[in-house]
């Protein structure tokens, strides 16, 4: 599939993804750069996506983590 940015930048996604992916109005869009690959990457977060990372950080040190999360958006 394929859409076209606006003069905003905005683009469209089309009917038949947003319905797989549970995608409605207001729906939050994570946003990651992957530079190597130059590609972006959107994930829809839905209920679901949110109960997919049960678990995923237990025993990791959140702080730690969310501080490079954040270093990494800086340096973008």
């Amino acid at each position: 599939m394929e859409t076209i940015a606006t003069v905003k930048g905005q683009i469209v996604i089309p009917s038949a993804v947003r319905r797989k992916f549970g995608i409605k109005e207001g729906t939050r869009i994570q946003i990651q750069v992957d530079e190597p690959n130059q590609r972006i990457i959107l994930t829809p977060i839905t209920r679901e996506y949110v109960n997919s990372l049960r678990g995923k950080y237990k025993g990791k040190p959140l702080m730690k983590a969310l501080m490079a999360e954040k270093k990494r958006e800086r340096d973008l």
